[in-house]
C-alpha cells in the first residue's frame, strides 16, 4: 500500500512525500526508523489498489535504468555509500512518481537493514530485470558492485541504442509502404472508376490488365472497409497468438531463422545478446549454469533461447558449454562453438563471450546499413511498377480504341 505524509524529516525540514508499507502500522514504525515526525499520514488512493503488488508494475526502459545504474556507479566509485547515493539520485526524479517512489521504497529498505539486492527484490514498484538483480546480488557479496553497475549500465545502453536504430532505420520503409498503400487505394477506389465509366460505352473486349484493375477497384470501393477491419483483426489475432501460444511462437521463430539473410541476422543478433550477458554475469561472479539461464532468459528468438535452456541442464550434469552445443550446430553456428572451446580450454571465457558480441553486433551493424541502401530503391521501384500498372491498365483502351479508329 502506498501513504502520503506530511511532516518534519530529522534536519528539521518540511517534507511531504510517499512511502510503500503493508498497512498504516508498518507506514509508522517506518517514518518513525527515519526519524520523521508526521502530522498527515494516509493511504493514497490514487496509486493504490489496497495493495500495490496487485498493480501492474511500473515497467522502467532501459535508457532510464542505464542512467540510473551508471549514476549509482559513480557514487559508489567516489566513495560515498549506497544510501546515500539512493537518496542524491531520489531527488532528480521528484517529477517521477513511479521512479521517486521507487527509491523512496528502497532507501526505507536500506534503512531497516536490508541489503541493496532485498531492498530491490522486495519493492513492488518497478519491475527489473531478473538478470539485473541477480547481477547486483552476487556482485554485492563479492564487493564489486561499482563496477557491475557500471557493466550493466553499458549493456542496457547499448540495447537502447540498437533498439531506437532498428526503430529508425524500419521508419523510412515502413512509412512508403502505408503510404503507397493509401496511394493505391484511392486510385483503384476513387481515380479509376471516373476513368472506367466512358469503357462502358465501348463495344470492345477491354485488356485483361484493365479488367483486372477496373475489378480490383471495384472490390475495394464497395468492400474496402472490410478488408481494412479483416487485416486489423487478423494482425491482432497473430500477434496475441505470438504473445501467449507458445508453439505458434516456436514454429515463427523457426521459420525465421531458415530464412535468406534474415535468419543469420536474427541469430548473431541472439548470439551477441547472449554472449554479452553471459560476460557480464560471469564478470559478477554468477556460477556458469546460473549464468547460462539468465543470458538465455534475454533472447527474443524462442528457438535459441531454447537450445541455451537445454544445454545449461547438460552443463549441470558435467559437460562442457561448447560439446553441449555441438548437437545444437544446426542453428548455433560452428565459429561460435569453435570460440567457446577454445574459451573453455584457455580459461577465457568471460573475455572471449566479450569479444564474440562486439564482433557480432559489428558484422550485424555492417549488414543492416547494406540492407537499408538498397531497400529505399526496391521500394521506390515497387511502388513505381504498381502505379505504372495502373496507370498503363488504364491506357491501353484508349490506345485501342484511337487505334481501332
Amino acid at each position: 500500500m502506498i501513504f502520503i505524509y506530511k511532516g518534519i524529516d530529522a534536519n528539521g525540514k518540511k517534507i511531504k512525500e510517499k512511502i510503500e508499507a503493508s498497512s498504516l502500522e508498518e507506514a509508522k514504525r517506518k517514518l518513525s526508523s527515519r526519524n520523521i515526525i508526521y502530522n498527515v499520514l494516509k493511504e493514497d488512493v490514487g496509486l493504490n489498489f489496497k495493495n500495490f503488488s496487485l498493480k501492474k508494475q511500473y515497467q522502467i526502459d532501459s535508457k532510464k535504468l542505464s542512467s540510473i545504474s551508471r549514476e549509482i556507479s559513480m557514487y559508489l566509485k567516489a566513495g560515498i555509500t549506497i544510501v546515500n547515493a539512493i537518496k542524491i539520485i531520489s531527488n532528480q526524479y521528484k517529477n517521477d512518481k513511479y521512479i521517486f517512489l521507487f527509491f523512496e521504497t528502497v532507501n526505507t529498505l536500506l534503512d531497516e537493514g536490508k541489503t541493496f539486492y532485498q531492498a530491490i527484490d522486495e519493492q513492488k514498484i518497478v519491475k527489473l530485470p531478473l538478470f539485473y538483480k541477480q547481477s547486483i546480488r552476487v556482485s554485492e557479496t563479492s564487493g564489486i558492485l561499482d563496477n557491475v553497475l557500471f557493466e550493466l549500465a553499458r549493456f542496457l545502453k547499448e540495447q537502447d541504442k540498437i533498439n531506437k536504430q532498428i526503430q529508425s532505420a524500419m521508419a523510412y520503409p515502413l512509412f512508403m509502404l502505408v503510404i503507397s498503400f493509401f496511394m493505391v487505394g484511392f486510385m483503384l477506389s476513387f481515380v479509376v472508376p471516373k476513368i472506367t465509366s466512358m469503357f462502358s460505352q465501348m463495344h470492345q473486349q477491354l485488356p485483361l490488365t484493365t479488367r483486372i484493375v477496373i475489378t480490383t477497384g471495384n472490390i475495394l470501393k464497395q468492400d474496402g472497409i472490410y478488408i481494412i477491419i479483416s487485416l486489423v483483426v487478423m494482425v491482432s489475432i497473430f500477434a496475441l497468438f505470438m504473445k501467449y501460444q507458445y508453439t505458434f511462437r516456436y514454429a515463427i521463430h523457426k521459420f525465421l531463422l531458415k530464412m535468406p539473410f534474415f535468419g543469420k541476422l536474427i541469430e548473431k543478433t541472439e548470439l551477441a545478446r547472449f554472449s554479452y550477458m553471459m560476460s557480464l554475469l560471469l564478470k559478477s561472479g554468477i556460477p556458469i549454469v546460473q549464468a547460462i539461464n539468465l543470458s538465455a532468459n534475454i533472447l527474443k528468438n524462442s528457438v535459441i533461447k531454447d537450445i541455451f535452456l537445454q544445454v545449461s541442464t547438460k552443463v549441470v550434469e558435467g559437460k562442457k558449454l561448447s560439446t553441449s552445443l555441438v548437437n545444437m550446430s544446426y542453428v548455433v553456428n560452428d565459429s561460435f562453438i569453435q570460440a567457446i572451446a577454445l574459451a573453455e580450454e584457455t580459461s577465457e571465457v568471460e573475455e572471449v563471450m566479450k569479444n564474440l558480441s562486439e564482433l557480432y553486433f559489428e558484422e550485424n551493424h555492417d549488414k543492416v546499413t547494406i540492407l537499408l541502401s538498397l531497400l529505399e530503391p526496391v521500394l521506390m521501384l515497387f511502388v513505381g511498377s504498381i502505379i505504372g500498372f495502373i496507370v498503363t491498365a488504364m491506357l491501353l483502351p484508349i490506345f485501342s480504341m484511337n487505334i481501332g479508329g
